[in-house]
């Protein structure tokens, strides 16, 4: 949550700012803002609401400068104001600062600082810029390590200062920054995607690490202020895969993406022949795995429902029993982990606060710690012991689309790993794949119903509240779908398995309470139609996913939504669908802001 972009060279540095600040918009667009040197004094222009605010401020305003820093904000310390909008400074106007992150002890700084400082807004991070200022003796790296020293938090910090016109110092602990590097040009921001039209060369900050960049060289050193030598890394995405490609909203655009990563997510990974997976990023050997007694999968949101369906895979096809459990709630129930423990953490950004944090007392506790994540050299990857790029691509949209069915799909290879070392026959593997392949072509067929699904959006956009059901490994698919609707349309809605609504949901149930209920044919279809019978004896309208050719799905549902047969536990990749459709078009009927829903933020790096 919230962006950071800053930029140092020779080219102006205005439209880099911009350009970076709406790639990164889909991190915090409560407010933007943005200072440049111009004349060597730094220029603030800052706005509440959407980056086209800070643009429209900025249209009569002529800046030629090649350095400054930029910010878009997700608030979490006051409230949505310009004074809290960001960049801030300190009393002097002289340095300037944009922080992403909480700085827990900024109550205690600001006292310790005294009652000489002046503040003008009611955010933590204005206490930073105060805080070098008074460390502040003519250097300002030294400052800024100085200050660091007193932090208790999470930071994600560009610095400027009016006496260094063209020096840049930045810092990381716990929030994201990548450093791109150009021909005498520099690039900082909160993600690579900002810099992917000037350079794919990058760097990538880890926590407790400073850089103090100048338009020829930088340096990068620790909080004790020691050199750190750093490895450029190359990123794979390209600028155009990043943008919308005449979709109206990104989030359409990824659910139309899906066919193509997935493939981009299982190829190389398997073998059809052995019936068997190869992940090679796991780093376990054979002994190593078959000593695995226990899974734990940690992740938030969409991921954790990626990872329920996971669970099914693994103690279905490995006979290894697993654990879900969502990542803020892991390290504060003293959970039992030991060294034949395996815990993946699951995070399409690979920043996840809590996710990392979880993963951090796994390992500490001994347990093999691996990384599902999206993002490539993310801290997550970085900080575990291996794992597995899902190869989605940029995701832009703040609700989570193609990654969750990446996620799912790696975790489905990973279960099919584990189970040909345990049990698994090699004609079982076999089917399992030669079904996975076919996926893209059938979530081709499911995408062609866009037209139709939108159809029942805008029957249906005026229901102020949702059911979603769904059973075994469709149960996270009902979850997820109920959270994809809420998040984008703002209607209230709950998932409960099927077989759980008599015993409490189904007091809701009534003609304006509308039901989306997953009803596939698998070995729970007998008992979801019997839970579905049940919906239909209430009188509430219900909206089902069925599988081709179920001619009896159309007798218990006003509105059926087919999809081609699968085996069971690759369905979740073809049933979430349209379940992402309906949310998308639902948001779109009812006028919302598809791509940047109110209160979210994509990558929530602050616990």
């Amino acid at each position: 949550m919230c962006g950071i972009v800053a930029y140092i060279g020779s080219k102006q540095a205005l439209p880099i700012l911009i350009g970076g600040l709406r790639r990164l918009e889909y991190r915090g667009y409560d407010s933007a803002g943005l200072a440049v040197f111009e004349n060597g004094q730094p220029c603030l222009v800052k706005a509440v609401g959407k980056i086209d605010n800070l643009s429209e401020k900025l249209k009569n305003q002529s800046f030629d400068s090649t350095f400054g820093i930029a910010h878009t904000r997700w608030a979490t310390h006051g409230g949505v104001t310009e004074p809290n909008t960001h960049p801030h400074t300190d009393c002097t106007g002289n340095i300037v600062l944009a922080h992403n992150g909480i700085i827990e002890n900024y109550r205690e700084l600001k006292e310790s600082l005294g009652s000489n400082h002046r503040y003008t807004s009611e955010t933590d991070s204005e206490v930073l810029a105060h805080l070098i200022e008074k460390e502040y003796t003519g250097d300002l790296r030294q400052a800024v390590l100085s200050a660091l020293g007193q932090v208790r938090g999470t930071y994600g910090l560009a610095i400027m200062h009016k006496d260094h016109p063209g020096t840049l110092v930045c810092a990381r602990m716990g929030s994201p920054l990548v450093i791109g590097l150009g021909e005498n040009e520099y690039f900082v921001a909160s993600d690579a995607t900002p810099m992917l039209a000037y350079t794919k060369n990058v760097i990538f900050l880890e926590d407790g690490e400073v850089a103090e960049i100048k338009r020829t060289d930088m340096h990068i050193v620790n909080l004790k202020d020691q050199q750190v030598a750093k490895k450029v890394s190359k990123i794979e995405w390209d600028e155009a895969s990043a943008q919308k490609q005449g979709f109206a909203h990104f989030m359409l655009k990824e659910i139309f993406d899906q066919p193509t990563v997935l493939q981009d997510a299982i190829r190389g990974r398997f073998k059809l022949a052995d019936g068997t997976a190869h992940l090679g990023g796991l780093n376990m050997s054979e002994p190593e795995m078959r000593e695995i007694k226990r899974i734990v999968l940690i992740a938030c949101g969409t991921a954790s429902y990626a990872a329920m369906a996971g669970k099914y895979m693994f103690e279905r096809l490995a006979g290894i029993p697993v654990e879900v459990d969502v990542a803020s709630e892991f390290r504060y129930r003293d959970p039992i982990i030991d060294n034949q423990t395996l815990v993946f953490g699951i995070s399409q950004s690979g920043e996840t606060a809590d996710t990392l944090a979880a993963l951090k007392e796994a390992k500490r506790k001994g347990a093999f710690v691996r990384g599902i994540v999206n993002v490539v050299g993310s801290t997550i990857a970085r900080e575990t012991d291996g794992g597995t790029y899902i190869h989605a691509g940029p995701e832009l949209a703040v609700a989570s689309t193609k990654a969750f069915t990446n996620m799912t799909a790696i975790l489905l290879l990973y279960a099919l790993q584990f189970g040909r070392l345990n049990k698994l026959s090699v004609a079982t593997g076999q089917r399992l794949l030669a079904a996975l392949t076919e996926i893209p072509e059938k979530m081709k067929l499911i995408l062609q119903q866009s037209d139709k699904i939108k159809e029942l959006a805008e029957k249906y956009k005026n229901a102020r509240d949702f059911l979603f059901l769904g059973r075994g490994v469709n149960f996270p698919v009902a979850l997820e779908g109920s959270l994809k609707l809420k998040e984008i349309s703002y209607i209230h809605s709950e998932a409960v398995p099927g077989g759980e609504m008599k015993h409490g949901p189904i007091a809701l149930l009534s003609p304006e309470f509308p039901v989306f209920a997953i009803m596939t044919k698998n070995q729970l279809y007998d008992k979801m139609r019997s839970n579905i019978e049940e919906v239909k004896a209430r009188k509430a309208p219900i909206i089902l996913i069925a599988t081709e050719g179920d001619l009896g799905a159309a007798d218990l549902a006003q509105d059926v939504i087919y999809v081609p047969p699968t085996m069971e536990l690759l369905e979740p990749l073809l049933n979430t669908l349209p379940l992402q459709l309906f949310a998308y078009h639902m948001a779109v009927a009812l006028g919302r802001d598809v791509d940047r829903p109110r209160n979210l933020a994509k990558s929530v790096t602050v616990e």
